[in-house]
């Protein structure tokens, strides 16, 4: 289906037409009818398949047909770049309309918060939060949504995962009981479909599979000691000119360290973490998706919802905890129908996990020798359940996993 055969509001249409916006994607062609048709709906797609179109669309042109004055739309979002993303879609969806929108999140200044307000006060047609700040302004009494239509949680199961359950269920007590709520996640575990139990009427469900790394990515990974990953990495670096690259690390801690390992060895390199202002992180992503910025250090804040073209290389510095999240990861690259590389460090301590990132893909990833002048490599048996004595063969101590601090 095209585009043009929807029944959008001109002025939204022609914005589409102006951003060249053709064909629907399976998501867009599934959803966008049951939106307009006042269902609700709980969907499973992962990034990358076009699902902010897929709920923002049809909200706008029913906002745009009202001619609604006030807050039309919540939408609710994990982190803060989520929430700037899909506020700049929504701007370039609904440049040719009235409609309005504000984007609102933590680790902005007073003035910021005083916006926000008189939008959660005056009406923007369609507020996109992040759980936390959006409490914050619920607390003090004036947030006006008495009059909402629409409800949207975008990454529900990352929401879930980071612990916004009980802010999730604080916010819906706000919020008027007839209303269409849509929900999407990557995944589908039972905590979601209890969440979606409590909160949805007679929800159409649709399911768009996870798909596998895509065929321009060339996946390979070394099996290593944690002291082998960084001068492999530098390595890789500097022996490809690849333009932009992202490398994804487990922990905000390791995140810094590596970036000024980097740094140091004068690579064009900055990290996103939590500890940076809003302001920095909006500049790092800016110079990054500029190509002013060669590489970008990051936990999985990066792997989901980022809408970021042409990374040529992915870099696993840790295996990630779940397998779905290295599809999410090396889903950065090879987009468009362009070509990538991902490369992954598998230590001892994560050999069972990459085997389940292998099961997941249906197939076996490559496994690059070790240089020899970084010495031995451990062997990759995944099927081993590999002792943890407070050091890894390679020397280095490390914190047991359960006593971690949450990045």
């Amino acid at each position: 289906m095209n585009f043009s055969e929807l029944p959008f509001d001109p002025q939204l249409a022609e914005g589409l037409q102006y951003m060249g916006f053709e064909k629907l994607t399976p998501i867009q062609e599934q959803a966008i009818p049951l939106v307009l048709a006042n269902k609700d709906l709980i969907a499973c797609a992962q990034t990358g398949t076009g699902k902010t179109a897929a709920f923002l669309l049809p909200v706008i042109n029913k906002i745009a047909a009202s001619k609604a004055d006030y807050t039309d739309t919540l939408i609710i979002v994990p982190t803060r770049e989520l929430a700037i993303q899909i506020d700049e879609a929504m701007q370039g969806f609904a440049y040719f309309t009235s409609v309005s929108s504000l984007a609102i999140f933590g680790g902005n200044d007073g003035i910021a918060f005083e916006q926000e307000k008189r939008a959660l006060t005056q009406g923007a047609n369609i507020i996109i939060s992040t759980p936390g700040r959006l409490i914050s302004h619920l607390n003090m009494g004036y947030v006006k949504m008495d009059k909402l239509k629409h409800l949207i949680l975008d990454e529900a199961d990352r929401m879930l995962d980071m612990g916004f359950s009980d802010d999730l269920n604080k916010i819906i007590k706000h919020l008027p009981k007839e209303r269409q709520t849509l929900m999407f996640s990557a995944t589908m575990p039972p905590k979601i479909r209890t969440l979606a139990k409590n909160i949805l009427r007679e929800p159409t469900e649709i399911n768009i599979s996870l798909s596998k790394p895509a065929a321009g990515v060339t996946q390979s990974a070394y099996v290593v000691y944690d002291k082998q990953k960084a001068p492999i990495l530098h390595g890789i670096l500097k022996d490809k000119q690849f333009s932009s690259v992202i490398v994804f690390c487990s922990r905000k801690e390791s995140v810094k360290n590596l970036e000024r390992e980097l740094f140091r060895a004068k690579f064009s390199v900055s990290a996103i973490h939590s500890d940076l202002e809003q302001s920095e992180r909006n500049e790092v992503l800016r110079n990054f998706k500029n190509k002013n910025l060669q590489i970008l250090v990051a936990t999985d804040i990066l792997s989901r919802g980022i809408d970021i073209d042409s990374i040529s290389l992915v870099v696993n510095y840790d295996v990630p905890g779940d397998a779905e999240d290295y599809i999410h990861r090396v889903g950065r690259t090879a987009r468009a129908e362009t070509t990538g590389q991902a490369i992954t460090f598998i230590n001892e301590m994560d050999q069972r996990k990459f085997k389940r990132i292998e099961d997941l893909c249906g197939y076996e990833i490559n496994k690059i020798p070790v240089p020899e002048a970084l010495g031995p490599a451990p062997a990759y048996t995944p099927e081993k359940k590999h002792s943890n004595p407070g050091k890894d063969k390679g020397g280095r101590s490390y914190k047991p996993r359960r006593f971690q601090k949450n990045k």
